[in-house]
């Protein structure tokens, strides 16, 4: 496995050694040593599974007690994923970061706790798997606007994108529950 940077250094993008020929592929999609040596020390509880149609956008989602790491991963088509710093302590809180993970890169990315997170389908379809560090709580549950202004998420969407009655109603940054 291979760490690959982003703007901000705590959400990091893994590229797995794929071994292919031609009865197909096979790569560690996890694995827990390897995953430290990027500094991914991390203890999964949970594995979720979505699958979702063209210009679906799932998020901003957080958990404001017991946040979630995120192992992400898409199996099927391509989404746009994103990252948002709530963390108010950091130097980068309130920024984003965004990268295309899809079936054919084979791209994971780490989202630890303190992000909101969500994505989009760019793909006639995305099936999407994640591994979190804690439980989903619903009643910590929490949305982050996915068209905040102060955001500023160049979402790549065709049109109005399709979404949850929780994402249509999610706050702004200004009024969001944040993490000390």
């Amino acid at each position: 496995m291979r760490a690959v940077a982003t703007s901000i250094a705590d959400i990091v993008v893994i590229e797995p050694r794929v071994f292919g020929d031609e009865r197909g592929f096979f790569f560690e999609s996890w694995n827990k040593r390897s995953l430290a040596a990027l500094g991914i020390d991390a203890d999964f509880v949970q594995d979720n599974h979505s699958r979702s149609a063209r210009n679906v956008l799932r998020g901003l989602h957080y958990q404001v007690e017991r946040p979630q790491g995120k192992l992400v991963r898409v199996i099927a088509g391509e989404v746009f994923d994103v990252a948002v710093d709530l963390r108010r302590n950091s130097s980068t809180f309130g920024r984003w970061v965004g990268f295309t993970l899809s079936a054919e890169n084979k791209r994971m990315a780490w989202i630890p706790p303190g992000f909101a997170h969500g994505f989009c389908v760019t793909s006639d379809y995305a099936e999407f798997l994640y591994k979190t560090t804690d439980y989903w709580y619903p009643e910590h549950e929490r949305t982050l606007a996915w068209n905040d202004p102060a955001l500023a998420i160049d979402w790549p969407l065709a049109g109005q994108p399709t979404l949850a009655a929780k994402d249509a109603a999610g706050a702004s940054l200004a009024d969001a529950e944040a993490y000390p």
